[in-house]
């Protein structure tokens, strides 16, 4: 067992630094301080830093720390710190360790009995949350959805059942596909798509995906989707769903567009009425 009496002794601190992720004003007085008093900032791009430290008039040294050189920058910073420099880390844009390099050297500075402090400010996924619309409590910040489709549906169907609200990040050019893959795993759920957050064109979508993915929305930039969790209240009984099923069958339908209509028509997974159906036949 550790404790950690951050201010109460003299032991060399690793400060984690939150930074704007878009309105520089949101950069807290406290962040600035920190920033302008210790000895080194490593940053995830020392260009990108440059331009936030130059703004605030903050001249103190950098390096770079990010994650194709993590292992070997955490052996330096340690060196630094047990040297008994102070060291502030920051990412490009809100908190460092949030899908940003990091992790590596905090453990390592936990393990080594040397003070980690975080420095509160702006986390975008937490900005979307509280703007979504969507229950807040419980949520799982789940870090960026995967890319290739076989990758993204086995991450969704993990957490398919998961009655917390979901969090997630996403890449550029991706969103229109992403959201139709989302809807054909986890169903017709609520929604909330946010971007360019804290930013002149800031930008909030909320409505079920259905509705979403038919306004055919050319979406551009880096976004973060917050999507309803699973509710035992919106289970409906899979024998009634196996008879629609049935039923569009008969009236002409394949198997597969069949299951398709009454998932989308009952905001059911498809994946789930699919394996029901698969295993009723089997059964039979």
């Amino acid at each position: 067992m550790k404790i950690q009496k951050s201010f109460e002794n003299e032991n060399p601190t690793l400060y984690i630094v939150a930074t704007p992720i878009g309105n520089l004003s949101e950069m807290t007085p406290r962040a600035i301080e920190v920033l302008k008093m210790v000895d080194i900032i490593a940053a995830e791009d020392t260009r990108t830093s440059g331009k936030l430290l130059s703004h605030f008039k903050i001249d103190t040294p950098t390096i770079s720390y990010h994650m194709h050189n993590e292992k070997q920058s955490t052996q330096g910073i340690l060196m630094l710190l047990e040297a008994g420099k102070n060291v502030a880390l920051i990412s490009d844009a809100g908190y460092p360790l949030i899908s940003d390099p990091g992790q590596t050297l905090v453990n390592k500075v936990v393990e080594n009995d040397i003070n980690v402090v975080s420095i509160s400010g702006s986390s975008a996924f937490i900005n979307a949350l509280v703007v979504s619309g969507i229950v807040t409590q419980p949520f799982s910040f789940m870090g960026f959805l995967e890319q290739k489709e076989s990758a993204l549906k086995k991450q969704l169907e993990a957490v398919e059942k998961l009655n917390h609200t979901l969090i997630f990040y996403l890449s550029v050019h991706r969103v229109e596909k992403t959201l139709k893959i989302i809807y054909e795993v986890l169903g017709n759920r609520l929604v909330s798509i946010s971007r360019e957050l804290t930013k002149k064109h800031e930008e909030i979508i909320r409505g079920h995906l259905e509705d979403i993915i038919q306004e055919n929305l050319t979406l551009k930039g880096e976004f973060v989707v917050v999507i309803e969790g699973f509710s035992q209240d919106t289970v409906l009984d899979m024998e009634h769903l196996l008879d629609l099923i049935n039923d569009t069958i008969e009236g002409g339908l394949s198997p597969s567009r069949a299951i398709s209509k009454v998932a989308k028509d009952n905001n059911v997974s498809k994946n789930e009425l699919y394996n029901y159906y698969q295993s009723s036949r089997e059964a039979s």
